[in-house]
């Protein structure tokens, strides 16, 4: 019906409304990322780095490889113009990040209940050793240094749980239960 219907949009027998109704329904707003001041800090950097720094370098490289003459088969400038590309879509992904992005408290204001901002101890059914990771935004996500997504299935299980309980996570793995310990 939505193809069919595009295609009197401008068609005389379909109000105006529609039109607007159309061009609503392709427009979506990308998802609320979520930040500590931290992460925010650190893409607000990178950002302003490479809409000065980099844009200028790859602007001397591009400007020093068509003075080369014949652009055709200059491989320095089409390494500068993919590197451009790259940039370019880099900024661009950043300025919608930080656009839709909301900055969490790194002290959430109910200390006994998990949500993004915590760090929570918890251990795994069976394991001898309890593990500490802190609940952040998919945008600033690193199990390596303890900081796992709220979108992840272990951070996706853990919010809104408490000291004490026991969460089964759906992992791709296979399931598997936690005990949290502590949530700070």
């Amino acid at each position: 019906m939505e193809r069919f219907s595009f295609l009197f949009i401008n068609s005389p027998q379909k109000p105006v409304e529609f039109r607007q109704m159309y061009t609503q329904r392709k427009k979506k707003m990308p998802p609320t990322t979520f930040l500590t001041q931290e992460g925010y800090k650190k893409l607000q950097d990178e950002l302003d780095y490479l809409r000065t720094v980099k844009r200028d370098e790859i602007a001397k490289r591009l400007h020093e490889a068509m003075e080369g003459g014949e652009l055709i088969e200059n491989a320095e400038y089409e390494a500068a113009k993919n590197e451009q590309a790259f940039t370019e879509g880099r900024i661009k992904e950043l300025e919608i990040l930080l656009a839709t992005a909301r900055v969490i408290s790194e002290t959430p204001a109910a200390h006994e209940i998990v949500q993004v901002g915590s760090t929570v101890t918890i251990q795994e059914e069976g394991a001898t050793e309890s593990e500490v990771y802190s609940i952040v935004g998919a945008a600033e996500a690193d199990p390596i240094k303890g900081k796992i997504s709220n979108e992840s299935p272990l951070g996706r299980a853990l919010l809104n749980h408490k000291a004490g309980d026991r969460v089964q996570v759906e992992a791709p793995a296979g399931a598997f239960v936690v005990t949290i310990h502590k949530v700070e």
